[in-house]
C-alpha cells in the first residue's frame, strides 16, 4: 500500500479495489500520456518564443484607469496572441464576457447585410442557438434582424465534406464550425478534419468568409485552426488559454478587417480597439496563458484516464480512450439520470472549493432541459478547473472537463467509482 493509498483509505473511506482498478487503466495509457506531453511541450515553447519575441517586460503589467488610453499591456497582450496563433490581429478583453459572447461578435465580424451563414458542423452549442434564433424568440437574435442561417446535418458524427456545396447559396458570407462537442454526442474534430472542410469550402467560394469556435481546444494539437486559412476565430479565457488563473474574458484572433469589426461592435465604431480598461488583468491573462499547456496536458490526460475507466465499466465514452481528442472535454453516456447526479456530486465533493455543497438540476439560462453542473472552482464557471455538467435528458451524457493537476483528476475520478460502486450503480 502506497502512502496515498493509505489517505485515499483512511480519510475517504475508499475501498482499495477502487484503486487498484484505476493505476491498472492508468498503466495501459503509458504512451497515449506521452504523446500529450510531446504536444504540451511544443506548444509551451512556442507560447514561450511569443513573449520573448514581442519583448515582454515587467513594467507592461502596469494598468491605466478610465478609458485606458495608452495601456501598453493590454496592447502587448494582444500581439501576444497574434503571433501564437499566427494571425494578423487579435482582440483579447476582460470585458468579452463569455465564449458565447466572443463566438457571436467574431460571427458579427464576418456577416454582410442580409447575408447568408452556414454551419457546416450541424446545430452548434445549446448558447448560442438562442443568439442565431433558431431557438428562443429574441427580437435581437441574427435571424429576427435578417440574417439568413442554415446548417449541415453530420453523417456518422463527421462533417460532410461532399454535401457542404449543396447548401451554399449566392448570398453566403460566412461559413461556421465549432471544434468542440459541446452538449452532443459527437467526439471534438481534429485539426486535419477541420482542414478538409476549410480546403472545400475555399474551393467552392474563395471569398466566403470562415469562423472557427475553438473553445476547449485550445494547445490540445500542435496547430490551431487559426493556421488553416480561416479568418477569424475565438474562444474564453476561463477555458483552456486562461490556465486557470485569468478571472474573466474572451479572445478573437484573425484577420485585421475583422478583428477591428468586432473591436467596434464591442465597444463603439470609432473607438474600437482604442479603449477599454483591463482592470490590471493583464498579468494573471498572460502568466494563465504561459501556463496553459501544461495545464491542458493533465486535463486530456484526465480526461483519458475517465475515459478509459467507464469503457471498462461498460459505459459509452466520446471520444473513446482510442479515438485521437482535440478538445479537453469527455462525454459519458451514463442511461440512468441517478448515475448523472451522482456523478455530479462526487466531483463537487472532489473540489477544492464549495465541496460541501450537493448540485441539483436547475432550470439554466439559456438551456431547454434542465442541467446540473458540479464545479468547485477559484474562478467562477471556468472549465479548465475541475468540472461536470449534463443535461437531464436521455441517454444522461454527462459532460467532464478540466482539472488543474492530474493528480487531482485522478482522485476525483477515484472518488466518484467509490461512490458508485457502493450505490450499486456500477459492477467492477
Amino acid at each position: 500500500m502506497t502512502v496515498y493509498d493509505k489517505l485515499f483509505e483512511e480519510e475517504y473511506n475508499i475501498d482499495l479495489k477502487i484503486i487498484e482498478f484505476v493505476n491498472n487503466n492508468e498503466a495501459k495509457l503509458k504512451d497515449k500520456f506521452q504523446k500529450f506531453s510531446d504536444i504540451a511541450q511544443y506548444n509551451q515553447v512556442k507560447i514561450l518564443k511569443a513573449m520573448q519575441k514581442e519583448g515582454l517586460k515587467s513594467t507592461d503589467f502596469n494598468w491605466t484607469t478610465g478609458y485606458g488610453y495608452g495601456d501598453i499591456g493590454r496592447d502587448k497582450v494582444e500581439s501576444i496572441y497574434a503571433r501564437i496563433f499566427k494571425t494578423e490581429d487579435s482582440l483579447v478583453r476582460p470585458n468579452i464576457v463569455s465564449g458565447t459572447h466572443a463566438i457571436t461578435l467574431a460571427i458579427k465580424s464576418a456577416l454582410k447585410p442580409g447575408g447568408h451563414f452556414l454551419s457546416v458542423t450541424s446545430t452548434p452549442y445549446d448558447t448560442l442557438q438562442k443568439v442565431i434564433g433558431i431557438r428562443g424568440d429574441s427580437p435581437d437574435s441574427l435571424i429576427k434582424i435578417g440574417y439568413e442561417y442554415s446548417e449541415v446535418p453530420l453523417v456518422n458524427n463527421k462533417i460532410d465534406i461532399k454535401g457542404i456545396k449543396n447548401y451554399i447559396k449566392d448570398n453566403t458570407t460566412l461559413v461556421i464550425m465549432q471544434r468542440s462537442t459541446g452538449y452532443s454526442n459527437r467526439r471534438a474534430f481534429t485539426i486535419l478534419e477541420l482542414k478538409e472542410a476549410i480546403d472545400e469550402v475555399k474551393r467552392i467560394n474563395k471569398d466566403i468568409k470562415i469562423f472557427v469556435d475553438n473553445c476547449y481546444g485550445e494547445f490540445t494539437e500542435l496547430i490551431e485552426p487559426s493556421e488553416l486559412g480561416i479568418d477569424i476565430m475565438a474562444g474564453s479565457l476561463i477555458k483552456n488559454p486562461g490556465g486557470g488563473i485569468s478571472y474573466t474574458g474572451g479572445y478573437l484572433a484573425g484577420k485585421s478587417e475583422l478583428i477591428n469589426r468586432a473591436a467596434n461592435i464591442l465597444t463603439a465604431p470609432g473607438i474600437g480597439k482604442d479603449c477599454g480598461l483591463t482592470f490590471g488583468m493583464t498579468r494573471q491573462i498572460l502568466q494563465g496563458l504561459f501556463m496553459s499547456p501544461k495545464i491542458v496536458e493533465d486535463a486530456i490526460r484526465g480526461a483519458t484516464l475517465f475515459s478509459k475507466c467507464f469503457e471498462e465499466l461498460g459505459f459509452k465514452t466520446i471520444p473513446s480512450s482510442d479515438e485521437p481528442r482535440s478538445d479537453i472535454v469527455t462525454a459519458i453516456e451514463l442511461q440512468k439520470p441517478e448515475i448523472l447526479e451522482t456523478f455530479c456530486k462526487y466531483i463537487q465533493f472532489s473540489s477544492p472549493v464549495d465541496s460541501e455543497f450537493t448540485p441539483i438540476p436547475w432550470d439554466m439560462p439559456g438551456y431547454n432541459d434542465k442541467v446540473i453542473m458540479a464545479a468547485g472552482d477559484f474562478i467562477e464557471g471556468s472549465s479548465i478547473e475541475l468540472s461536470a455538467d449534463g443535461p437531464m435528458r436521455e441517454p444522461y451524457y454527462v459532460y467532464f472537463q478540466g482539472g488543474l493537476s492530474y493528480y487531482h483528476i485522478k482522485f476525483a475520478l477515484i472518488h466518484l467509482l467509490n461512490a458508485l460502486d457502493k450505490e450499486s450503480l456500477i459492477k467492477l
